[in-house]
């Protein structure tokens, strides 16, 4: 019969890294791929406090651009966690906190500054509402990323409009007072209509087109129309960049219409093949 032994000295049993396999539970550095991500979205977060310094001081135009550089960060640290297969659970928290603060927070205090202030209560009053429901629809996002009965195609669509598209579009009255095409600055009220109607677009349960999946045509008959019409906007961002921001926000409200036709057709047609599918069962 095999009698217990009692350890040697020197072999005394220590928490062991499940990693690194070294004494004493220390962790292994993670690797840079997992770092990097976590690297764009301080930046981004960066750039939305940065946003909301300009907009202190009243220089609303770099405080808009501020916001817009946090959103192509956010953009990148997603694609490149996944290019690098450097997603991680710190990764997600921190990008939705840094989604909280840089659209659901920046974008109305720099409205508030540059106009809803003159409101006074009311004023703050579309603030709150404003980034409470991006909270509200960060949130459910979160949540329903869990869901293991969503469909595969439901990836390529948001429940509501994602809070980088709301920021963009809850900006609009300073692009259109940057163009020159009115000045909103004088009519406090209708940003304050206009703030509502973008939180409420982001809490509702409009679908709104994804582009995390989307894969550019390996077809060169497709390809180079998609790089040309790439380098026109970016041609048109550089000369005229207020009227192409409004552009983008038109032609953004525009596919909301196309978005929800599709999200219909694509659930029919899931509905009946599970009702198919339970026919089958059944008999």
């Amino acid at each position: 019969m095999n009698t217990p032994t009692e350890p040697t000295k020197g072999s005394v049993n220590r928490p062991t890294d499940r990693q690194s396999g070294r004494p004493g539970g220390r962790l292994r550095p993670p690797p840079l791929r997992n770092l990097l991500p976590n690297i764009l979205t301080v930046l981004a977060l960066c750039a939305g406090l940065t946003a909301i310094r300009f907009g202190l001081e009243g220089r609303y135009e770099f405080a808009v651009y501020a916001i817009i550089i946090a959103a192509l960060l956010d953009a990148l640290d997603g694609r490149v966690a996944r290019l690098l297969h450097g997603q991680s659970k710190f990764g997600a928290e921190l990008d939705s906190l840094a989604d909280f603060f840089n659209f659901g927070v920046a974008p109305v205090l720099i409205l508030y500054t540059w106009s809803l202030d003159t409101l006074g209560g009311l004023g703050w009053v579309a603030v709150l509402g404003y980034s409470v429901a991006c909270a509200l629809r960060l949130a459910r996002f979160n949540v329903s990323t869990e869901d293991p009965d969503r469909p595969a195609w439901a990836t390529s669509f948001f429940v509501g409009v994602p809070a980088p598209a709301g920021a963009g579009l809850v900006m609009l009255p300073l692009y259109m007072d940057f163009a020159q095409i009115t000045t909103f600055n004088t009519w406090p009220s209708l940003v304050v209509v206009h703030i509502g109607i973008i939180a409420f677009l982001m809490v509702s349960r409009i679908p709104s087109f994804s582009g995390k999946h989307l894969r550019l045509s390996a077809r060169r008959d497709r390809a180079l129309p998609v790089l040309l019409g790439v380098a026109m906007v970016a041609a048109l961002a550089v000369s005229y960049p207020w009227a192409t921001l409004i552009g983008v926000a038109v032609v953004y409200v525009l596919t909301l219409p196309l978005a929800y036709w599709r999200h219909r057709v694509l659930s029919q047609r899931t509905r009946i093949a599970r009702a198919s599918r339970d026919r089958e069962l059944d008999v």
